[in-house]
């Protein structure tokens, strides 16, 4: 399984969203999963990578080619995809995935995750998004998510778009009960 992973490149934040890093990358490296995320070495993406990598699993990095210019790389992934621009690294990273993963993290985890739900919303991504939601980090946005389906910017359908745990022992099993998005999603993605 392909699992991609959204989470933070800040080194400032507390040891717990570290901590869910470094467990995720050892769930997924000891579950035969690949993990794939944005590439870089500093923050929760850094732990990320390091204790996949250090549990033998394998890991692939997408990473703009500007990042790798001010060397924001992981030094120790070798299967690192260098892309030209943010909007391809974010194509790359969900072409193939099986499922999403997202991390706390800042507005570049938001627009990531953003992207793929919308994706999933037009019927463009099918498969399993999942928010690791570490201390509570995800609650106010699934908060202001329900505020948006109530008052009808998003239709009740859309609830499933994706699916919150509190543990990492929980991404797994939600991913593999969560079935692959209705292939006629279109028909409700609009509101009406």
């Amino acid at each position: 399984m392909r699992v991609c992973v959204y989470c933070a490149s800040s080194e400032h934040v507390d040891r717990v969203y570290h901590d869910a890093a470094a467990q995720l990358g050892r769930t997924l490296a000891g579950n035969g999963c690949t993990l794939v995320y944005g590439g870089g070495g500093a923050g929760l993406m850094g732990t990320l990578a390091s204790a996949a990598l250090d549990a033998g699993g394998e890991v692939i990095g997408i990473i703009p080619r500007f990042m790798i210019e001010v060397e924001w790389q992981h030094p120790g992934v070798a299967n690192l995809e260098v892309v030209e621009d943010m909007r391809e690294r974010k194509h790359r990273l969900l072409t193939g995935s099986d499922a999403v993963v997202a991390l706390p993290g800042g507005c570049g985890t938001l627009e990531e995750l953003f992207e793929a739900m919308t994706l999933k919303r037009l019927a463009l991504y099918a498969k399993p998004i999942v928010l690791l939601d570490v201390n509570g980090f995800y609650a106010p946005l699934e908060r202001f998510l329900e505020t948006t389906i109530e008052q009808r910017f998003m239709n009740p359908q859309h609830r499933a778009l994706w699916t919150s745990v509190p543990r990492v022992e929980d991404v797994l099993p939600t991913i593999r009960a969560t079935p692959d998005w209705d292939a006629n999603a279109r028909d409700y993605a609009a509101v009406r």
